[in-house]
């Protein structure tokens, strides 16, 4: 607020012409809490006037409020620069060369009362010799021991303006360090500038050994009490909840009578793992995984088989369970493709220990080796591992698929990448590239004849080719499987009251039907469901029809006698109404 008298109050006490002048700019040059413009109107004086006074008043002081003195002289072409400006560049010149114009020319308003262009500046400077090196009296402050005048002299330096960087260059001291003694004497004055105590200013140390001591036998009186039952205990306000924490850490590192705490074991060296392959198809591992998402509300099975030794997935299926059947399938193919392995490791699930699982084994001459997840032997199937890296790299793309086709197209894409990528169990085992496909390379186990093979597997599988309709014929029963698939060889599952017509791991076709165990043939084939994949045919047909029109056809074998003609029968179609589907 503004206590002073109104301009025109005032102007009845002045005696003279000076003193209405200098009262016109004195709030501009003391205060200078307002502009020339605002301080004009206040008193009825045009704004040039109150600018023209304030400069000549700074420039000259009091002298320049005189009537004698009414222009300013400025600055002409050719004007003689003063000789102490000239002395006073000679001197910098030869104390520092690193000054910049517009520094130089601040140095030369506040030590010689001199305004001057810093073009003019520069051009004094360059024409300026540079003399024998000069000395501050006070010199570098590494040459002073008394650290407060060094300060001082900092502070004289940055109020002749000199900026920080020349004084940190000149003196020998960081910038940083100007700017804090800067800040230290802007704050407190002189005492700012004044060597401060290195003593530390922390609170009294409040923990000390008896109080160690105290939570030590508390501890040992409430071995499961927390830090903050321990410090109620206490009853001390002045040491807070977080250091009672860290006493106990230390006592639990100390003593070795508190109960109830873990001590740290000595390590054993890892071991090898129990079923560690020396060479390929020496174990094979099998296991399913439940998906974590569902296609038509069920959540389908993900089961993979797995050679040990290069880590290789040798075949897979989907299925909306985990059964048998499913892993008889999948070990029928990796057999077929690789040959037979010595061993097989799995858990003791239903789906790998079933009767029907157990007799092929023992046909084939596979040693099973079922683990007891409840005795924690689930780590030795490696499978367990590799479900953790079919999670993490594809569980993303299973959950994008809609229909049963797309996911088992996606299970066999993401078979194929893990087996063409880098493996880091084969890198730690020093195998170079350590990728699945390579280590095995052409590594084949105890082979087998298709033939043969299908013999071994004859109680559950039915290899058969099929014709130009997509059907096959099993045990007088002629039904359709796929019409995309003509003169396919497909596989044909018995397990239970189902056949199931598979192809690449891939079920085309599902029947209800009776297996008779003594003469090892299929009856009463009946109620065939259909499934859409991806070997439907792209061509459409004249007539349409759609795979649940079909008919199953049963065709008994004759029992007449050779010799006897049999009489002329009309040819049954698949799709002629003899027995409904």
């Amino acid at each position: 607020m503004d206590t002073m008298p109104a301009f025109d109050q005032l102007q009845l006490r002045f005696v003279d012409h000076i003193q209405w002048r200098y009262e016109v700019i004195r709030p501009l040059v003391l205060f200078d809490d307002r502009t020339a413009t605002q301080r004009a109107a206040e008193t009825h004086t045009h704004p040039e006037t109150v600018r023209k006074l304030t400069r000549r008043f700074r420039h000259q002081g009091t002298l320049g409020l005189f009537p004698g003195q009414t222009e300013i002289p400025g600055p002409r072409r050719g004007q003689p620069i003063p000789a102490v400006v000239v002395e006073e560049l000679t001197r910098l010149k030869a104390l520092y060369q690193d000054f910049g114009y517009r520094e130089l020319a601040r140095i030369m308003h506040y030590t010689c009362n001199e305004r001057i262009d810093d073009k003019t500046i520069q051009k004094l400077w360059q024409q300026t010799p540079g003399p024998v090196q000069g000395v501050l009296p006070l010199g570098t402050s590494q040459s002073q021991e008394d650290r407060a005048a060094v300060r001082r002299q900092v502070i004289q330096l940055y109020a002749q303006g000199w900026s920080k960087g020349s004084i940190s260059a000149f003196l020998h001291v960081s910038r940083p360090t100007v700017a804090l003694w800067i800040r230290r004497f802007e704050a407190a004055h002189g005492a700012g500038l004044e060597d401060k105590s290195h003593a530390p200013t922390s609170p009294a140390r409040k923990v000390w050994l008896p109080l160690m001591i105290e939570v030590y036998h508390l501890q040992k009186r409430h071995p499961d009490a927390g830090r903050f039952r321990i410090w109620s205990l206490l009853a001390r306000d002045d040491i807070s909840v977080r250091t009672v924490g860290r006493v106990m850490a230390l006592n639990k590192q100390v003593y070795d009578d508190i109960p109830h705490v873990a001590r740290q074991r000595r390590q054993n060296p890892p071991q090898p793992h129990p079923y560690k392959a020396a060479y390929p198809h020496q174990y094979w591992f099998i296991d399913g995984r439940q998906m974590d998402f569902a296609l038509d509300d069920v959540k389908w099975w993900s089961l993979i088989l797995l050679d040990g030794y290069s880590r290789t997935m040798l075949a897979g299926a989907v299925a909306p369970v985990e059964a048998s059947w499913v892993t008889l399938m999948v070990l029928y193919t990796a057999c077929l493709r690789y040959g037979v392995p010595q061993h097989l490791i799995s858990d003791s699930g239903g789906a790998f220990t079933s009767n029907d699982v157990t007799a092929v084994l023992q046909r084939l001459q596979i040693v099973p080796n079922p683990l007891l997840s409840t005795q924690g032997e689930s780590y030795k199937n490696l499978m367990e591992t590799h479900f953790n890296i079919q999670r993490r790299l594809y569980d993303y793309q299973f959950s994008l698929t809609t229909t049963p086709a797309e996911f088992e197209q996606a299970h066999q894409a993401f078979m194929a990448l893990y087996n063409t990528t880098a493996h880091e169990g084969l890198l730690r085992d020093g195998f170079r590239p350590p990728i699945p496909l390579q280590v095995l390379g052409e590594a084949k186990g105890r082979i087998c004849t298709p033939e043969d093979l299908a013999r071994r597997f004859s109680r559950a599988l039915f290899p058969r080719t099929t014709n130009q309709y997509g059907c096959v014929t099993l045990h007088s029963y002629h039904f359709y499987v796929e019409a995309g698939l003509p003169q396919t060889r497909v596989l044909l599952w018995v397990y239970g009251e189902q056949l199931r017509a598979v192809l690449d791991h891939v079920v085309l076709a599902e029947y209800q039907c009776r297996y008779d165990w003594r003469d090892h043939k299929v009856q009463d084939l009946h109620d065939g469901v259909f499934y859409p994949t991806r070997f439907a045919s792209p061509q459409r047909a004249l007539i349409p029809l759609t795979p649940h029109e079909s008919l199953i056809v049963y065709r008994p074998k004759s029992t007449r006698h050779l010799g006897q003609r049999p009489k002329p029968m009309q040819q049954l179609w698949l799709f002629e109404l003899v027995r409904m589907a």
